[in-house]
C-alpha cells in the first residue's frame, strides 16, 4: 500500500467456531450417513458434520461470541444447548463429557473476510488466493477460487505471449507485456472474488436460517427438479454453478438472480390465482369455508415469503 493505491477490506464476522468430533459406531462403521452434508440450523447458529475417511465425522459449531461466551460459562449450558438445538447429536453421537472435553480444549477461532483491489502491482508483483481474497468457509471454495486464479493468471500470461518474448535483451518488452497480463487478471479477477466473498457469507445465513424457511425449501424443490428433469432449460443451480462449472463467480451471481426472479414471480403468480380460485369457492360453496379459509392462510403466508426473496 505504501507504493500503489490499493483499496484493502478486513472483516471478523461475528462467529466463531470449534471444531467437534463424531467417534465410529462400535462396529468401526459411520454413525450417520456419510452421503450427505449433516446441518443442525438455529437461526443465528448451527451445527454440521462431514463425514471423514477413517468413519468419523468432522463436526463444527459456528455461533456468535455471545454464545460461545455463555457456553464457556458453565457445561451443564453447553449440553442444554446442544440437546435443545441440535437433538440427537448429545448423548446420541457424542457422549457428554466427549463434548465437554471437546468444548474446552478445542479453539474456539473467528471468521476472516477479506477484499482487496487491485490485485497488482505494474509488472513486478501479484496476489492470488487468500492473499488477495479471503472468505468465510460456507460454500467450500476458498481453496478453489485460488487454484481458479492461478488458472486465469497463466491464461493472460499466455494470451500477451510473456513466456514466448524470452530473450534477455527483450527485457522492457516482456515487463510491458507482463504488466498488460496482470492488469487483466486483476480486472477479471477483482469482481469475481467479490463475488465468492458475497456468496459465501449469504450461503452462512442460508444454512443457519435459510434451509427452515418452506417457502425456501418449495423454491429449492423446483429448482432441483428443474435442473435434473429438464436440462434442455439451460437451468442450472446456483451450486451446481459455483460447485461443477467454470463459470465466473460474477456472473453466477447474475444468473442465479434471474433465475429467482422468474422462479419467485412464477410461484407468486400460482399463489395468487389459488387465492382467486379460493374466493370463488367461498362465494358458490359456503360449506367449504373453513377448509378454503386455512388454505388462504396458508397462501398469504407463503406469497409473502415469497415477496421477501424478491426484494
Amino acid at each position: 500500500m505504501k507504493y500503489t493505491r490499493m483499496d484493502y477490506q478486513q472483516e471478523y464476522i461475528d462467529c466463531l467456531w470449534c471444531e467437534f468430533s463424531i467417534a465410529p459406531s462400535n462396529d468401526n462403521d459411520f454413525q450417520i450417513s456419510p452421503h450427505h452434508l449433516h446441518i443442525w440450523p438455529g437461526g443465528d447458529f448451527m451445527f454440521i458434520a462431514l463425514p471423514s475417511p477413517d468413519k468419523t465425522f468432522v463436526c463444527t459449531l459456528f455461533a456468535p461470541a455471545e454464545h460461545f461466551a455463555t457456553l464457556e460459562s458453565d457445561p451443564k449450558i453447553l449440553l442444554k444447548f446442544f440437546q435443545t438445538h441440535f437433538p440427537g447429536v448429545s448423548p446420541g453421537l457424542i457422549p457428554p463429557e466427549d463434548l465437554i472435553k471437546q468444548f474446552s480444549t478445542n479453539p474456539h477461532l473467528p471468521l476472516i473476510s477479506l477484499k482487496s483491489s487491485p490485485h497488482h502491482y505494474g509488472s513486478s508483483a501479484v496476489i492470488l488466493g487468500d492473499a488477495a481474497h479471503a472468505v468465510v468457509p460456507f460454500y467450500g471454495q476458498g481453496l478453489n477460487a485460488g487454484l481458479e486464479d492461478v488458472r486465469v493468471l497463466f491464461e493472460y500470461l499466455d494470451k500477451q505471449g510473456v513466456y514466448s518474448a524470452s530473450s534477455a535483451d527483450n527485457s522492457p518488452q516482456i515487463a510491458s507485456l507482463r504488466a498488460k497480463a496482470l492488469d487483466a487478471y486483476s480486472r477479471q479477477r477483482i469482481p469475481d472474488a467479490h463475488a465468492i466473498n458475497h456468496l459465501s457469507r449469504e450461503n452462512f445465513i442460508e444454512m443457519r436460517a435459510g434451509v427452515k424457511s418452506p417457502v425456501y425449501r418449495m423454491r429449492k424443490a423446483l429448482e432441483e427438479a428443474l435442473y435434473k428433469y429438464f436440462p434442455g432449460l439451460g437451468w442450472s443451480t446456483q451450486y451446481a454453478r459455483v460447485s461443477f462449472s467454470n463459470d465466473r463467480y460474477s456472473e453466477v451471481v447474475k444468473a442465479t438472480k434471474r433465475q429467482t426472479n422468474v422462479l419467485s414471480k412464477a410461484m407468486l403468480t400460482t399463489f395468487v390465482s389459488l387465492v382467486g380460485f379460493s374466493t370463488i369457492g367461498l362465494w358458490k360453496w359456503p360449506w367449504s369455508r373453513d377448509i378454503i379459509t386455512r388454505m388462504l392462510h396458508a397462501s398469504t403466508r407463503i406469497a409473502k415469503g415469497i415477496e421477501k426473496s424478491l426484494a
